[in-house]
């Protein structure tokens, strides 16, 4: 007779483990207690808000609203603003506790806590909009407005985007976020990143991209500001200097005791006498600055 029973008793053990380790891995819903009064409440009062919200991402549950702004039945009853929570009034980074309670760890906010925005106490609301309205943040952005926002903070690099050579910025067919990410980057100037830690730049310069089997310096390790201005200047190919022999020259000069190589000056009895007008544009012989698979001097 028991072992009977024990036969019988077998499936269902099994079913009540199975249930139990199908469970396992999911989280326990959130317990909102009395003093949460939930998204419909917050309606009467905000409408417009809360149709955005519930048109955004942002919508979750019943207590949307009260995902950021705290416990609300105090507030609901009594209609004091003090009883709620307002991220606007809160300090940068108790406005940032707030977005990154669910904001952790994403792809997209690499390097947050060590970028200059951070360190500059730009909150996250000061770009995004929270509840889904507005030209940024939770709808579709249009590069034009993407563009106009960096530059209410950043009015010296719209300057610099006045100069005749630069990058199509002002023209909006491409945006700041193209070659910067606002939320931290491990580069300088939080520029992205492409690829195996290389510049963003080479996300549509693609032809510059190594690996090259002779490298040269200036790109591998400093990047391509060290010879580019990255947003406008007033030389061909966004050059930091008027000539290509003088941006050649800030590392290629036998200067005293800089460079033991007679070939690399540009004073006699060195190879390259710039006075002469064929040695004055480095890159008629010397083609293949960024990198080359073949030649050491970048001759090809």
């Amino acid at each position: 007779m028991l072992l009977k029973q024990a036969a019988l008793g077998a499936p269902v053990a099994m079913l009540l483990l199975l249930a139990t380790s199908a469970t396992a891995g999911k989280p326990e819903p959130k317990k909102f207690g009395p003093e949460y009064a939930g998204s419909e409440t917050c309606q009467a009062c905000h409408e417009d808000i809360y149709k955005g919200i519930m048109a955004s991402p942002h919508k979750v549950a019943d207590h949307a609203c009260e995902s950021c702004h705290g416990p609300g039945a105090d507030h609901a009853g009594s209609a004091d603003a003090s009883k709620i929570r307002n991220p606007l009034k809160l300090t940068a980074q108790q406005t940032d506790r707030t977005c990154l309670a669910c904001h952790l760890n994403q792809t997209t906010h690499e390097g947050r806590i060590q970028s200059s925005h951070m360190r500059d106490s730009v909150s996250c609301t000061a770009c995004h909009t929270i509840h889904g309205k507005g030209p940024v943040g939770l709808v579709p952005r249009r590069q034009e407005d993407v563009n106009a926002l960096c530059g209410t903070c950043h009015s010296s690099v719209v300057a610099q985007f006045q100069k005749p050579f630069r990058h199509k910025v002002p023209e909006n067919a491409m945006t700041c976020v193209d070659c910067h990410n606002p939320h931290g980057s491990s580069r300088a100037a939080m520029a992205q990143s492409f690829g195996a830690n290389e510049p963003g730049c080479l996300n549509c310069h693609g032809d510059k991209r190594g690996p090259f089997t002779v490298e040269h310096a200036p790109v591998k390790y400093e990047g391509c500001a060290t010879c580019h201005e990255p947003h406008g200047s007033a030389n061909p190919r966004l050059l930091v200097r008027a000539e290509v022999r003088q941006v050649c020259l800030e590392c290629h000069a036998n200067l005293p005791g800089v460079t033991k190589n007679p070939n690399a000056g540009a004073v006699p009895p060195a190879l390259h006498d710039l006075r002469s007008p064929r040695y004055q544009n480095c890159t008629v012989c010397h083609q293949k600055i960024h990198g080359s698979y073949i030649d050491r001097n970048f001759l090809k």
